[in-house]
């Protein structure tokens, strides 16, 4: 009997077993490329969970037939990081894998700096955090970041058809019917270690080895919404919820509150719903916002059934309350132009400016809210879209006004003499 987990087993060896990742793994790919030419560079391979970083990298590493060593920085020590740059001394180079690599403390990152710059070892990170806010910026610039894409239900399904007929996997033992796949598929949501794993669990307490519909209905958690007739209940339900609180329908956000929580499905509820209280009502009532991460906190907490009071506590609140998209469609703006422009801080603004006389007044109060915080060619440019649904809005707008009234002085010198 083999004891370990399918999805270990179905671990891809080769870039062609990899799913969903085309664009880093196929003819044109740069992980391809790397491995046709023997190549190694240090990169950062980020994505959601269950989209195959740490996959791709011992693939790498397999296939380029190096010594690697794999760390995980969540649990990973100094000791073992002086023991794997001992290891790359007494090698010459050692390819070193390390997941949740943002959670690298700064320290560690340092330790390792010198030795990515000298060669010594290369890096493999993967994070499901953006690199670009995450990292430090020493380690990105060193580095090669690679976004992989989320899988898709089609890609999912792949997978487990292929779980299913694979010598390393359920080897044709199990016949399964084509609507569990298609439904596993879309209730795992990107994440093919939560399909197999499911599929594993529906085999193993399968009858006559025949895995039905009716089995993932009633063992995979979560699971229900996605089985109305004619529609993808789980995804729409989602939906639903959050468009009935956007839209101040208190009774049929309580109905669709209702079904993901007969889904038993807290974590999305709560996800959906933060995102709702900051979209959505934002500075409509930031208390309400407040109130809603508190709930939801107080919900997870105790579990269900008792969960379900708190959280029908938020949704009357966030429903009930003003709305303002102000947070949601500024940050927008902002993302869009710096896009566009990707423009220097100004000088007086730098944690360290190489002239003394530019920097920040600490001891001006007086100047603070007349200088200029924008790089000078966006000094006109507006991002805040105010929206004046609340009083509370209202009157961060009206502060907004009067503070516009005073023109922004990029002369810092000049600034300080007036």
């Amino acid at each position: 009997m083999n004891n370990e987990p399918l999805a270990y087993r179905l671990r891809p060896t080769t870039l062609d077993e990899v799913y969903g990742q085309d664009h880093l793994t196929k003819e044109n790919g740069f992980i391809k490329k790397c491995v046709d030419s023997k190549s190694i560079f240090s990169m950062i391979l980020y994505g959601n969970p269950g989209c195959g970083k740490t996959t791709i990298a011992t693939v790498v590493a397999n296939s380029l037939g190096l010594h690697y060593r794999f760390l995980n920085a969540t649990t990973g020590n100094k000791k073992d990081m002086e023991i794997i740059i001992e290891e790359a001394k007494m090698y010459g180079h050692l390819l070193v894998i390390i997941d949740e690599v943002h959670r690298l403390h700064k320290d560690k990152q340092d330790f390792l700096l010198s030795y990515l710059e000298s060669g010594l070892i290369t890096l493999i990170g993967a994070t499901t955090s953006n690199p670009y806010h995450s990292i430090n910026p020493a380690i990105r610039s060193r580095c090669h970041i690679l976004k992989l894409n989320d899988l898709t239900a089609k890609d999912i399904e792949n997978a487990l058809y292929n779980a299913l007929s694979s010598e390393k996997g359920l080897n044709n033992v199990y016949k399964c019917e084509d609507k569990v796949i298609e439904t596993l598929a879309k209730l795992s949501n990107g994440d093919v270690r939560f399909a197999l794993n499911n599929l594993e669990l529906l085999a193993l307490t399968s009858n006559d080895n025949l895995i039905t519909i009716n089995d993932l209905k009633e063992k995979v958690h979560g699971g229900n919404l996605i089985f109305d007739k004619g529609e993808d209940g789980y995804y729409n339900s989602l939906s639903a919820f959050q468009k009935s609180i956007r839209g101040s329908d208190v009774n049929a956000s309580l109905y669709y509150l209702a079904r993901l929580i007969e889904a038993g499905d807290l974590e999305s509820i709560a996800r959906r719903l933060l995102v709702t209280a900051y979209e959505d009502v934002g500075f409509g009532n930031p208390n309400a916002v407040d109130r809603a991460y508190h709930a939801i906190e107080t919900a997870r907490m105790v579990g269900f059934p008792e969960a379900r009071i708190p959280l029908a506590f938020a949704v009357i609140d966030l429903a009930l309350s003003p709305k303002s998209k102000s947070a949601e469609a500024s940050i927008d703006n902002a993302i869009a132009k710096y896009n566009e422009h990707p423009l220097d801080v100004p000088k007086y603004l730098q944690l360290t400016p190489e002239n003394k006389n530019e920097s920040y007044p600490y001891d001006r109060s007086d100047v603070w809210k007349k200088l200029g915080y924008l790089p000078r060619q966006l000094r006109n440019e507006k991002f805040y879209d105010f929206c004046l649904n609340s009083n509370y809005e209202k009157a961060l707008v009206e502060n907004y006004k009067n503070l516009e009234k005073t023109p922004r002085e990029y002369d810092l010198k000049k600034l300080l003499e007036k």
